[in-house]
């Protein structure tokens, strides 16, 4: 119930949905002769695209995520392996195609793949499957092998999770996978503006990971201004933006975390 419900509402409150959805409404206001309505819902419909496509808020709203939790300053010495969480393949086309493209969250599996040779005794995990409520797409465990192997990384180092539907179940099927021992230290790969939220999950998972943040879309020194950015990379970062706020709400009032926004340590 969980999972679908997250879905339907990170589908209505992206941007371009609400600009639709405000528009629609707007049109069957001046329908029914609703003047004021008829007026007010296209202007919401007008402030969103604006807020949205040519100004720096999806910037702003991302970089306090992004800059929650940082790499460590020395990279940590014994490393038991390497978790890295899927969302980073186009699941539809590689389904078909039985290649391994990525989207625009690919620095994930590319940072393991460095973190693979800087730690070449590390077991590299991927946990992720078909995440969509309504599309085809082949899971990110089951092609990141593919990929991996053909970077070079031993078939025998790499085990995945396949079952998992969004971060929740990337961390309770991760860990029943793992079962991870007292003193182990696991690396957690992730979008740095989705690290906030996936560390909240894994320590009220009872696994206890290291933060290395990956897939930055700030530069660090954002400001409330006019965009200075493309209109299309500023829709996506104000959509990924609500998303993860309104995730981090949603799951604590769920009681799947114990803070809205974790701390570091």
């Amino acid at each position: 119930m969980f999972f679908v419900a997250s879905k339907i509402v990170g589908f209505v409150i992206q941007p371009l949905n609400l600009i639709a959805l405000s528009l629609a409404v707007g049109l069957a206001a001046s329908l029914l002769r609703l003047r004021r309505l008829a007026l007010f819902f296209p202007a919401v419909a007008l402030f969103i695209l604006v807020v949205s496509a040519w100004t720096s808020t999806g910037s702003v709203l991302l970089e306090p995520l992004e800059n929650r939790f940082a790499r460590p300053a020395e990279p940590p010495q014994n490393v038991k392996g390497i978790i890295v969480l899927g969302g980073f393949f186009e699941g539809g086309i590689n389904l078909v195609r039985g290649g391994y493209e990525l989207n625009n969250s690919g620095d994930r599996i590319v940072e393991a793949a460095i973190l693979a040779r800087r730690y070449p005794d590390a077991e590299i995990v991927v946990t992720g499957g078909n995440g969509s409520l309504l599309l085809a797409g082949e899971g990110d465990a089951v092609t990141a092998p593919r990929l991996l192997e053909a970077l070079g990384v031993a078939r025998g180092r790499l085990r995945m999770e396949a079952r998992s539907r969004n971060t929740y179940e990337n961390a309770v099927f991760t860990r029943d996978l793992l079962k991870p021992q007292a003193g182990e230290k696991w690396l957690l790969v992730t979008s740095a503006f989705h690290m906030p939220r996936s560390m909240a999950l894994f320590r009220k998972a009872g696994f206890d990971v290291v933060a290395w943040p990956s897939d930055y879309r700030t530069a660090g020194d954002e400001r409330l201004s006019l965009a200075r950015d493309n209109a299309i990379d500023c829709l996506q970062n104000m959509t990924l933006a609500i998303r993860e706020w309104v995730g981090l709400v949603a799951y604590r009032l769920s009681g799947k975390i114990d803070r809205v926004f974790p701390a570091p340590g």
